[in-house]
């Protein structure tokens, strides 16, 4: 019961920082939370002691060289299951942060991106990199930028 609860709580604890990033873009203090790092502490954290408690000698060997049956069965562990859960909200709502910041430096329109990461991160993605090329096509007189370049300079940023 207590991964079941664990779960439960990094579910709930990353809502508030996407309802920051969508519904309140502009707002100094979600800009101000967005720009550190201080979201990611605790679930990082949380991660790492799953992790911890995950590993046995079988696992480990089989993660060492991974097949896909391999993986299957380490995941059919609740522990495991929950490891790999918050593995995906950790890495989600730090590309979703990356859009949000991105966003407000490019003058990008991220609503729609942030809302697909939330629940597909790499499909959230794949939405701000084209939007990101139609701003930079259609609307943007700073044509020579490309994403590549911009996804450096907000990391290097940051």
């Amino acid at each position: 019961m207590f991964v079941t609860e664990l779960f439960n709580i990094a579910n709930l604890f990353v809502l508030p920082f996407w309802v920051l990033m969508i519904f309140l873009p502009k707002w100094k203090i979600t800009q101000r939370v967005m720009e550190s790092y201080i979201p990611f502490l605790p679930l990082a954290a949380l991660y790492l002691y799953l992790f911890i408690s995950s590993i046995t000698p079988e696992n480990a060997q089989a993660l060492s060289n991974p097949d896909l049956a391999d993986i299957a069965r380490f995941f059919a562990s609740e522990t495991a299951a929950a490891t790999g859960w918050i593995h995906f909200l950790v890495m989600d709502l730090f590309v979703g942060r990356y859009i949000y910041l991105a966003g407000v430096k490019t003058g990008v329109w991220t609503f729609h991106s942030l809302a697909l990461c939330l629940f597909a991160g790499p499909i959230g993605l794949l939405s701000h990199i084209f939007s990101y090329w139609i701003f930079l096509r259609f609307f943007s007189q700073k044509s020579t930028d490309t994403p590549t370049s911009d996804i450096l300079t907000s990391v290097n940023n940051t």
